[in-house]
């Protein structure tokens, strides 16, 4: 079986360098379709459809991991502290058999349901239904008793009518060279995040990064993910992160930006040997022939795609998102009471 490879961003969305002409027309193209797709969704011309319960859309107008993932399974957790019942919609990014709808479980397959979608159901308990069909996934969500439903990712997904947009957006990579697809990374102009109710800026989890509480003088709330104990995937066992301080460690990242995560080892006085995978890698045994038998630290969201070769070497490194009380407070705001 051929596995998924998800190509990497060109260089020249962050370093800085000319994208090269037929990029930069071919995103002239990209931006006039936009433009009409959501002048059309704006006037009405095709209909957006509420599902009959809040929704809540946390997404980025940038290709690529941001840290949404992290901040749906925190505001999951808070919303159900506060009297919710939140269920979550994904579309399930790299799976198989993309054009069928699942629900996913806690045993799950990654390759069935994704890898985002099967970590927030683990760590969050909560109903998950991945859909292409936004819509279609939280109408499901709404008739199985959910009466909130949190959308990882889709703010592009114009088709699901949103109660409250939260854009999410790197503090280092941020919108990159600011051009649109294909010529940068951008899926949308940045005047459009000027819709988004909240806008979160995510610091990555390095202590240096650690920000004042509120938000910032641009309307950013900053977000920190802290990292927690390392997982043993074999047996299970939590040590914490000190524990491979001093050491050298092969470092395991399929995310957005695998460098954030290797700071944040670096952070806890680890040597880092690093391997950056393409977001949602699907990986095999042959990914961790590395030549040396080192501890393997790898995030969450990678380590759910290993079950079926785990080796005692192997930990996951979860992280938390931590939010100034007030961004809460905002969130909560903007809902109605819940309903029973």
């Amino acid at each position: 079986m051929t596995r998924k490879r998800v190509p990497q961003p060109p260089g020249w969305w962050f370093d800085g360098s000319a994208p090269p002409l037929h990029a930069r027309l071919l995103a002239g193209v990209y931006g006039a379709a936009m433009a009409v797709r959501r002048t059309a969704y704006r006037r009405g011309w095709i209909r957006s459809r509420h599902p009959g319960v809040p929704v809540v859309v946390v997404g980025n107008i940038v290709a690529g991991g941001s840290g949404k993932t992290p901040l749906v399974i925190a505001l999951v957790k808070r919303l159900r502290a506060a009297g919710w019942n939140p269920g979550v919609a994904s579309r399930g990014h790299g799976r198989d058999n993309a054009g069928t709808a699942r629900w996913v479980e806690a045993d799950s397959a990654a390759a069935d349901v994704g890898d985002e979608p099967l970590l927030i159901a683990r760590l969050t308990g909560a109903l998950v239904r991945v859909d292409r069909d936004r819509f279609a996934a939280a109408s499901a969500l709404a008739e199985a008793g959910c009466n909130v439903v949190v959308c990882d990712d889709g703010l592009q997904h114009y088709r699901m009518a949103r109660d409250i947009e939260i854009e999410v957006k790197d503090a280092h990579r941020r919108y990159g060279n600011g051009l649109l697809l294909p010529a940068g990374p951008l899926r949308e102009p940045v005047e459009r995040v000027a819709d988004c109710a909240l806008r979160v800026l995510n610091l990555g989890g390095a202590a240096g990064d650690a920000a004042a509480p509120g938000a910032s003088a641009s309307c950013e709330w900053p977000m920190r993910l802290a990292p927690g104990g390392a997982r043993a995937l074999k047996g299970g066992r939590v040590c914490p992160l000190s524990t491979f301080a001093g050491q050298r460690v092969h470092a395991v990242a399929g995310i957005g930006d695998p460098e954030r995560f290797f700071a944040t080892l670096r952070d806890a006085g680890i040597a880092v040997v690093p391997h950056a995978f393409p977001d949602h890698h699907a990986y095999a045994p042959a990914d961790f022939a590395f030549g040396s038998v080192l501890p393997i630290l790898m995030t969450e969201k990678d380590a759910v795609k290993c079950v079926a070769f785990v080796d005692a070497r192997m930990f996951a490194v979860p992280v938390e998102a931590a939010l100034p009380p007030e961004f809460w407070v905002a969130l909560l705001d903007k809902l109605p009471a819940p309903s029973p």
